[in-house]
């Protein structure tokens, strides 16, 4: 291994040879030093820079001399006697030596998972310049190679495909891993992986050129294009422009799971906006938004006349010869040369799984605008080359610089400041993210979409850009790849983005077992739900997400929303959830039922959008109650007891009940479950028919809200008991 111990390491052991302790002074130590570090695969250089202050302080440095990652900062530093300790966070490791009497010599052990024997030296004045950050560094890929296959296994990711453009050539184009780890086929720079929201780019380009040609305008608003569209606020609906599509400003947060959990149409999810509530008032927040794009691609198709996948083939796919490149699942897996998607946890060391690909929409999404391609990065390097010439291709101007340049310019902040130094503020240009890289201008994107994560990456004004392709889902290895590419072509020193990535990642997960040790938990303990399970069964609707279905199984349920079937435990009182399984996207997800006022489960709740209301599901009547050959059995005069005139239910239509009362408007019977309906426009008025022992309706019972006394007028209707009249 190289840096990668460097990378995983955790507390240390102290293993040192037994030195007569010595009183060093802290300036003694200060210098360069040079070690091994023996791992069982390959030796490890490393070099340690000791700076001492005028205070009598340390700070200190180390490289990875091997790998070129230079200036990892030691967080701690502290000398005892001979007692050398240091602290390097970055890669969760510590160090612990003795320094000998003549302070030529550290003799320790390294700490990161496992103790490792490590020896420093003092380096020669010229070893030691050698070793320090501060000497030219040649730009250049070399060592990439072992960079990338290194990361990939630290990070478990199957197979890697990668281009890399330097001005107007393509420099680099590699398969790296297996597209198909069960069967250790290889990856190649024409295997297809998803590119997931890298597709947004597309979608703006198409309607530039649509631009281009008179055809739309970004800031004239969607209803323009599309007189249908619609929107939970009137003022969103009318204000809401093009541009507020791509920018990610229109005020709504993601909403998702209205499309991950559905094959709904395109046109249909277009109609469901309307009940999706909105958390911003337009153009204040940046809130990403694949429905907006969603909204975007239609409205390109529209112009074209054409679907967006058509639009999208004939305006960029053809002129630019993306012979490889489609819109479907079916299609890649009819290709020779595709990947298969792979998920692991969070954690590092949970364990890699094949999932299957997406059989809710194999082909064509409803979602394609916002991230349906799939392509290789022999075909990604020519769109790359295109961006990076600004809609320009073979000589010719397929997109105007006006509008490329409108793509790669900042028309919405991001918020939040920068986690590294080394990157910018950031910011959204249209269908690109856009930020600085060590001082250098970068326009980005990332696709992460289930099984597979991507990155399209350039620095516009030094002609470097990058694309990387993986089959693992939410990883960031192309990310981390796209920066040590940029440092190295950029010939500056190589930032430990690795060793970041992977103590940001075990930091979290320790975090969290943490506060599950401790009993941090908001789960009550000893509650159990209120009523029986079979109650809670039924179906449960919602105008913009769709159904829910619960389904008795065994001592638990299942969950079904739209097409995702899952699994509900109880959690306490009337709150279940999906069961925790990192390779769950729908994992620990909540379900609140609600009773109404007859103590009847009449609704539920999921928190499917964090930052607005828990989405309300209500509860759908008993199918059985909208059959005539069910319902027909209902109707009858009933006469009420001290009452001359008697209660009249009729069928109306084919599958509807009304009640009628001399002197009065006939009264809807809406259906709830079981063979109870619901006064409509009168809250909390039911009647409930009752069956004898043979089975014939022989009496009904009327509620008013609970109340059980007699009314005192004929129109006013109290839980009564009344029986059929004799014909």
């Amino acid at each position: 291994m190289k840096i990668s111990i460097l990378r995983k390491l955790t507390p240390i052991v102290l293993s040192a040879l037994a030195l007569s302790p010595v009183c060093l002074a802290q300036s003694q130590i200060a210098g360069d030093w040079l070690g091994t570090l023996t791992t069982g695969g390959p030796q490890l250089h490393l070099a340690l820079h000791i700076v001492a202050g005028k205070d009598g302080s340390l700070t200190a440095t180390l490289d990875s001399v091997d790998q070129g990652a230079n200036g990892i900062p030691v967080s701690a530093i502290s000398l005892k006697d001979s007692k050398l300790s240091l602290t390097v966070d970055a890669v969760h490791g510590t160090y612990e030596g003795n320094v000998n009497k003549e302070a030529t010599e550290i003799a320790g052990t390294w700490s990161q998972g496992q103790s490792l024997e490590l020896n420093f030296k003092r380096a020669p004045a010229q070893s030691a310049a050698n070793a320090a950050p501060a000497q030219p560094i040649k730009a250049g890929l070399d060592g990439l190679d072992d960079f990338i296959t290194q990361a990939m296994k630290d990070w478990k990711v199957p197979g890697l495909a990668i281009a890399v453009v330097q001005g107007d050539k393509v420099v680099l184009k590699k398969g790296y891993g297996y597209r198909d780890l069960e069967k250790q086929l290889p990856a190649t720079p024409n295997t297809l992986f998803a590119i997931g929201s890298i597709t947004k780019s597309f979608t703006v380009t198409t309607l530039g050129m649509e631009m281009d040609e008179g055809k739309v305008d970004w800031d004239k608003p969607v209803r323009d294009y599309l007189p249908t569209f619609k929107l939970y606020e009137p003022v969103l609906t009318e204000q809401m422009t093009i541009r507020d599509l791509i920018t990610h400003r229109s005020g709504l947060p993601r909403h998702d799971f209205i499309w991950y959990t559905s094959d709904f149409p395109r046109e249909d999810l277009l109609r469901r906006l309307q009940y999706l509530e909105p958390s911003k008032p337009l153009r204040t927040t940046f809130q990403y938004n694949n429905l907006m794009f969603m909204t975007a691609g239609y409205i390109a198709g529209q112009l074209n006349g054409t679907s967006w996948e058509d639009a999208i083939t004939q305006r960029i796919f053809k002129p630019l010869e993306m012979t490889g490149t489609n819109f479907s699942e079916l299609d890649t897996q009819n290709s020779a040369d595709f990947a298969q998607p792979y998920r692991k946890g969070s954690d590092l060391k949970a364990e890699l799984r094949r999932i299957p690909f997406d059989a809710q929409c194999p082909n064509r999404c409803a979602m394609g605008p916002a991230g349906e391609i799939n392509s290789n990065v022999e075909d990604m390097s020519k769109y790359l080359l295109f961006h990076m010439n600004h809609g320009k291709v073979a000589g010719k101007q397929l997109l105007s610089e006006n509008n490329s340049v409108q793509m790669q310019n900042p028309q919405m902040v991001i918020q939040g400041a920068p986690a590294y130094k080394e990157l910018g503020e950031a910011s959204y240009g249209m269908g690109f993210f856009l930020s600085s890289y060590r001082g250098h201008k970068e326009v980005e994107h990332g696709g992460n979409i289930d099984g597979f994560s991507a990155e399209l990456a350039f620095l516009p004004s030094d002609q470097i850009g990058i694309v990387v392709l993986t089959n693992l889902d939410g990883n960031p290895l192309p990310g981390i790849v796209a920066n040590n590419v940029f440092d190295r072509l950029l010939g500056l020193d190589q930032i430990p983005w690795n060793q970041r990535g992977l103590a940001a990642e075990t930091g979290g997960k320790k975090s969290e077992q943490e506060a599950k040790d401790k009993g941090y938990t908001p789960r009550k303990l000893g509650t159990h739900p209120s009523h029986d399970l079979k109650d809670y069964a039924g179906d449960y609707s919602n105008p913009g997400y769709g159904t829910v279905s619960i389904a008795p199984d065994g001592d638990k349920f299942k969950v079904t929303l739209n097409k995702v079937t899952r699994s509900l435990e109880h959690y306490h009182y009337d709150v279940f959830q999906v069961p925790a399984d990192p390779l769950d996207n729908l994992e620990k997800m909540k379900v609140v039922f609600l009773t109404d006022m007859d103590g009847d489960i009449s609704s539920l709740s999921m928190p499917l959008q964090p930052d607005v209301k828990d989405i309300v599901f209500i509860r759908v009547p008993d199918r059985q109650l909208t059959q005539r050959s069910f319902i027909e059995a209902f109707a009858g005069d009933y006469e009420i007891q001290g009452s001359p005139v008697p209660l009249k239910v009729s069928l109306r239509g084919e599958n509807s009940l009304i009640v009628s009362v001399p002197g009065q408007p006939d009264y809807k019977l809406n259906p709830k479950r079981g063979t109870t309906f619901q006064l409509a426009d009168i809250p909390g008025i039911t009647i409930e028919f009752k069956r004898d022992a043979a089975g014939k309706v022989s009496e009904a019972a009327l509620n008013q809200l609970g109340t059980v006394k007699r009314p005192k007028t004929r129109g006013e209707w109290s839980r009564l008991w009344v029986s059929p009249t004799k014909c």
